[in-house]
């Protein structure tokens, strides 16, 4: 069935440039209590081989972003993260450097292969946030990087020729590093988190944890939940998302308990009993980074990479780029504005 009469010269060109959308088949009922029993082996289960091979050809994106002020440890938490030397300070970084006067944006691609399955890893580093006297709207340069990153998807997606698979620079995943002042969450954290949980997914984690005692700690973690919820900030896994009541209580789990992770970073790796860890050491032993019973890392990692990847990059594309992707085009009334250069291809495609 046709929309109603086309009003407007431009609503005519844009029909004739985008396909009416068709109408999704209805989906039958369900017929109650008929349950096909199949008379021998057909192989409908190898799908999830072939599914298997076909992502493993072509390798999977994840881009994370860590944010926070300097001397938090950002840099030392994404490398035992993912156990390689990742970070814009891992590749020659001076300690004369100086602290940028506005926040700068720096991004770091690498390619990291385990068990056959490839990888690109980009890592967004942030310096110079929250490090001035006045911190006023310094998440602002963040937000417009995420923002553009989903423009650059959206105008490759929009293109006539497509290209089969578009390169993906979208922030799956902030990391919001929150300093152990063991008080409360600084105006800045609130202003940033507040800005920002509406277009990317944030992971609130307490820095350098083994500064407080465990009881600190705790008390810590149980304000600054309490400190999000009352001003309404949803950070990742959003209450709103999950699909299905196992997503429910395993998410209600993580929210309710872990979070904010209270974490502690090291690429050194040191002996404790006959047996390699990575870990810090202190004039009182050995803070083993991956022990349970010292720090919160191993969950962290084990949520963000282990168990949540594939749904922070879902929830990125079908929930966060599709808000910006509706609003963009709603505004342009269609599509974003063609450019001199697209207008030629454009006639020549004609």
């Amino acid at each position: 069935p046709h929309a109603g009469p086309v009003e407007s010269k431009n609503e005519a060109a844009m029909s004739e440039l985008v396909p009416e959308p068709r109408q999704k088949p209805v989906v039958p009922m369900k017929p109650m209590g008929i349950n096909a029993s199949l008379l021998g082996y057909i192989g409908i289960d190898t799908i999830i081989e072939q599914m298997r091979k076909k992502t493993m050809k072509t390798g999977f994106d994840f881009n994370i972003m860590v944010v926070g002020q300097s001397g938090l440890g950002k840099s030392t938490l994404v490398n035992t993260l993912f156990k390689s030397q990742v970070s814009r300070k891992s590749s020659g970084w001076n300690r004369e450097e100086k602290i940028p006067k506005t926040v700068e944006i720096k991004a770091i691609g690498h390619v990291i292969e385990e068990g056959g399955v490839k990888m690109k890893l980009t890592v967004i580093d942030t310096p110079g946030f929250g490090d001035q006297i006045n911190n006023e709207n310094c998440w602002e340069p963040i937000e417009k990087y995420i923002n553009e990153q989903y423009e650059k998807f959206l105008k490759e997606e929009v293109n006539i020729a497509r290209k089969k698979r578009i390169p993906d620079t979208r922030v799956h995943c902030c990391l919001y590093f929150i300093s152990p002042t063991g008080h409360s969450l600084r105006p800045l954290d609130l202003e940033f988190m507040k800005h920002l949980s509406k277009v990317v997914n944030i992971i609130p984690v307490i820095a350098k944890a083994d500064t407080m005692t465990l009881e600190e700690k705790t008390e810590f973690k149980q304000r600054v939940r309490k400190e999000l919820e009352v001003n309404g900030i949803e950070f990742y896994p959003q209450k709103e998302f999950d699909e299905d009541l196992e997503d429910k209580t395993e998410n209600d789990k993580i929210r309710q308990e872990s979070m904010p992770f209270a974490v502690v970073g090291s690429d050194k790796e040191y002996q404790v009993n006959g047996k390699r860890v990575l870990g810090r050491k202190t004039p009182w032993g050995i803070i083993e980074v991956e022990n349970l019973s010292h720090c919160e890392f191993a969950l962290l990692r084990d949520f963000v990479i282990r168990t949540h990847l594939q749904d922070l990059k879902e929830v990125t594309h079908n929930i966060h780029y599709e808000t910006y992707r509706a609003k963009r085009l709603n505004d342009n009334g269609g599509l974003p504005p063609m450019t001199v250069e697209t207008e030629e291809n454009h006639e020549s495609n004609l």
